[in-house]
């Protein structure tokens, strides 16, 4: 299931401006659909099972090694305030790059399953709810009009927020020294 071909990173907020198509790859998450540009996503990996690191947050799950890497995997459902997320046989990881300091760092997301790529036009896209939905409003970066329905479309950039993670990893670290876990 990989996507070798996707577009590189950078393009979202130039198409945006022009008023051009975007593509967003959609997935479901506690029966939920939501969405994320692809212009982060390297690839999409059957979930193969992951090594779990003791006294981490509970949206961390684990690390995978990909070609050798190390890959974070955050569980986007615990990252939401959710219940940790079901394995099951639809069970997905997608990898996400993000550039933090000058480097591109991999970080792996964990979903009910993948869904489908849509193309969207900029008129598709409605401003974010003031109120509903069950996440963070920062998380979100609009809502996708698909007739009847609405998808939620992640800014993936805040829900991997680098530094946010890496202060509640901290966090929670400093909580398990403090109990003697």
């Amino acid at each position: 299931m990989s996507n070798a071909n996707l577009p590189t990173q950078g393009g979202a907020t130039a198409l945006a401006e022009r008023g051009a198509s975007r593509q967003y790859l959609t997935f479901t998450l506690g029966g939920e659909l939501f969405a994320m540009p692809i212009e982060q996503i390297r690839e999409i990996i059957e979930f193969g099972g992951m090594t779990e690191i003791p006294l981490m947050p509970g949206f961390l799950r684990g690390v995978i090694n990909m070609r050798g890497a190390v890959v974070p995997v955050i569980d986007l459902a615990v990252r939401f305030g959710r219940e940790r997320t079901e394995i099951a046989r639809r069970t997905c990881i997608v990898i996400i790059e993000l550039e933090q300091e000058g480097q591109m760092l991999l970080l792996g997301v964990l979903v009910d399953a993948v869904n489908e790529v849509l193309t969207v036009e900029p008129g598709q896209v409605e401003p974010r709810p003031a109120f509903g939905a069950r996440i963070r409003a920062e998380f979100i970066e609009g809502m996708i009009n698909l007739d009847q329905r609405f998808v939620i479309a992640l800014d993936i950039r805040l829900v991997l927020s680098v530094d946010e993670l890496a202060s509640l990893i901290g966090m929670a670290a400093e909580t398990g020294a403090a109990t003697g876990e």
